[in-house]
């Protein structure tokens, strides 16, 4: 990977977006830092990627906002002088029997998981275009192909197997013009949510083994990966 990219990582604050954000920092030349009202966390977030000698910068928006979604990626490459690599994390995690799921529940899950991350790919994608060249990787689930039973996830799950027909919609669309679009799916991992019971150790990962998976397609060597989603998640329900 070139060491000028520029990259913005979404919900960067804490968990995984901080451990990819650190992680990208070693192949970048700048990292921003998204977050929505965890701004002290994005800040420590920022000082360890400059702590490797890396430009960074902390941005504060509601990605469930189209314009406001826009209006981060124009402040990224305002700041950076353009956006190179975009990366989608955020996404909110819901158990509840579905029984129990009301409108607001299926509104937040499509909003926080699904359109945010379309609105800031729409938004990157002109300047990715103009220069031939852009990476952009979304955050998903172990089981989005999947298409089976969920009643304990099931707004969730269907926000997640939603992104990815997002994700390998727009790598159609988009492969002519040198950039990819991809999607890292994490299973459990540690620091995360887990079930309840024995878990065997083999079925946990952990957030660097997601950003290991996110650096991969963010560089030159991935340019021929698209529309692909990468299962992070050991044997679990294999």
């Amino acid at each position: 990977m070139s060491t000028g990219r520029i990259v913005l990582v979404t919900g960067a604050a804490k968990g995984m977006g901080r451990v990819i954000a650190i992680k990208l920092a070693d192949e970048v030349g700048a990292v921003a830092v998204h977050c929505f009202n965890s701004r002290k966390d994005a800040e420590d977030t920022a000082a360890e990627i400059r702590k490797k000698g890396k430009q960074s910068a902390v941005f504060t928006a509601d990605l469930t906002d189209e314009k406001r979604a826009a209006g981060l990626v124009r402040e990224v490459e305002n700041e950076f002088g353009r956006l190179d690599i975009l990366v989608n994390t955020v996404g909110p995690f819901l158990v509840k029997p579905w029984q129990e799921l009301d409108g607001a529940d299926w509104d937040r899950m499509f909003r926080e998981i699904l359109e945010s991350s379309f609105f800031c790919l729409k938004a990157a994608l002109p300047g990715m275009r103009e220069r031939k060249w852009g990476r952009i990787i979304n955050i998903g689930y172990s089981r989005a192909e999947q298409l089976g039973s969920f009643p304990s996830i099931t707004a969730y799950a269907a926000a997640k197997t939603g992104l990815l027909i997002l994700t390998r919609t727009t790598a159609v669309s988009e492969v002519g013009n040198g950039i990819t679009i991809n999607m890292v799916s994490p299973g459990l991992m540690e620091g995360g949510a887990l079930p309840a019971g024995k878990v065997p150790p083999a079925a946990i990962g952990t957030f660097r083994d997601v950003a290991g998976a996110v650096a991969y397609l963010a560089s030159e060597e991935a340019a021929a990966v698209t529309g692909a989603n990468i299962i992070v998640a050991g044997t679990w329900k294999m």
